[in-house]
């Protein structure tokens, strides 16, 4: 097996830790709850390069957390105000009334379901206590760039597209400070999708095997949208 990067655990060869720097200091706690079959999808996913990405993140595996100690330890810490990124009728978003005086002086804790829909909505139910948790969505309209991943919604966006545009709105009402730089997020993330484009149009023209069943569907050579012309 390849040596693998100990923070974004690809193979050293593609390692990415260098495209997510200068690191982001937002002043907010970011906490990925990773799904376990999450943390194995290494080559796509985007939990581990927010991690690298941001400051203050921590990433907790597992399915169910209402026990987990560390989880525990950060939501009954006084010093934080915690809330669950994920959509709602009662979801508040950065310009929600109150919002802001709500998080009075307190550190934001953003509690983050890293894993596709289908395993997010598996972890929701098996974690129903953090459905009590004051909701935060955005009040943007986004999409994902992300064309390896097939969403049921196309409003769906990956897990470090949605902490770079919750640093954004954050950034609109002061809750985040204006000299904080988000860019390296999506600069990574452009460089890992860089990759998998290259190296499936690799694998289309003969230069190295298939590693996937799924593989035979891919026929046709695509354009890196983010190459520099």
């Amino acid at each position: 097996m390849a040596d693998r990067c100990y923070k974004c655990f690809r193979p050293k060869e593609y390692c990415l830790c260098k495209y997510a720097a200068p690191l982001i200091r937002s002043g907010v706690k970011f906490v990925l709850l990773m799904h376990p079959k999450e943390a194995r999808r290494q080559r796509t996913g985007t939990g581990r390069l927010c991690h690298v990405a941001l400051e203050d993140s921590e990433i907790l595996v597992g399915i169910d957390f209402e026990k987990d100690a560390r989880l525990t330890e950060l939501l009954s810490d006084d010093k934080y105000f915690p809330v669950l990124l994920y959509p709602g009728e009662n979801a508040w978003n950065a310009r929600t009334d109150g919002f802001k005086g709500a998080v009075n002086n307190k550190k934001l804790l953003v509690i983050i379901l890293d894993a596709t829909w289908f395993c997010a909505k598996k972890l929701i139910d098996k974690n129903q206590f953090l459905l009590k948790l004051p909701r935060l969505s955005f009040y943007g309209e986004y999409r994902s760039i992300f064309t390896f991943k097939h969403e049921p919604r196309p409003e769906y966006i990956s897990t470090i597209e949605s902490c770079y545009y919750l640093i954004k709105e954050l950034q609109s009402v002061s809750l985040v400070p204006s000299d904080c730089n988000p860019e390296p997020l999506m600069t990574v993330f452009k460089k890992m999708i860089s990759i998998q484009l290259e190296a499936e149009n690799e694998r289309i023209e003969g230069k190295r095997p298939s590693t996937h069943g799924y593989d035979w569907k891919y026929t046709r050579l695509r354009k890196n949208p983010f190459e520099e012309s």
